[in-house]
């Protein structure tokens, strides 16, 4: 006869939603007002759809994509993906404004949330999925999982749900990371083998060289 010990749970897998962050304006990238660097084009693809993909191959959802500029070209590039659109009437009052819009419209369910830039679009689902394991089995208390590569913190973060409360206290251009650096516990830095974790597209002509990098496999 086999005896299991009533101890022993069965990992419990939290419930994370993904936010892409898709509103800014693109001051240094040059674009329109009307436009977005978000829809420039690597490997033939808006950024914004390479970051949307990942996101829905990796094992967060709801995904959901905060947009401001452009808004219906980014609807459009993303049509037919299992995505949720949310609107941000205020992109000019920075990064702290989408985040703030894109936790509010999470439901009552979602125990974190995977906070991701549109404009990084090597960021491969693996790597989220490693983020999302790792915080189904960090202790209580964890306020934030904080990807680390060569020393230096990366995105896209993910944050647990008792600190969504703080982040939106965060104004101006400034994203969770602003809020992370200042606090002393409650936050875990897993080491991640891939520079893609610090690869943004911040200017035209970026993409080209960009592209150079290779990209890495889901696993």
């Amino acid at each position: 006869m086999i005896v299991r010990d009533a101890r022993i749970e069965t990992q419990r897998v939290k419930q994370v939603a993904a936010i892409i962050l898709a509103a800014g304006q693109s001051r240094r990238f040059g674009s329109s007002p009307q436009d977005s660097k978000v829809l420039a084009l690597l490997a033939g693809r808006p950024l914004v759809l390479h970051v949307a993909q990942v996101a829905l191959a990796s094992r967060a959802r709801p995904v959901l994509v905060v947009m401001g500029h452009a808004s219906q070209k980014i609807e459009a590039a993303l049509a037919g993906l299992d995505v949720h659109f949310v609107y941000n009437p205020a992109p000019a009052e920075g990064l702290s404004r989408s985040l703030k819009i894109g936790l509010e419209a999470l439901g009552d369910e979602a125990e974190g949330a995977l906070v991701l830039l549109a404009d990084m679009p090597y960021v491969s689902a693996g790597l989220i999925d490693k983020l999302l394991d790792a915080f189904d089995t960090a202790p209580a208390g964890t306020q934030a999982i904080v990807p680390v590569h060569a020393g230096h913190r990366g995105n896209p973060v993910l944050l647990g749900k008792d600190i969504f409360g703080a982040v939106k206290e965060i104004e101006g251009d400034r994203g969770a990371r602003a809020l992370l650096d200042t606090l002393d516990h409650g936050i875990i830095e897993l080491p991640i083998d891939d520079p893609a974790i610090g690869i943004d597209i911040d200017t035209p002509d970026m993409p080209p060289r960009a592209a150079k990098y290779e990209e890495p496999s889901n696993s």
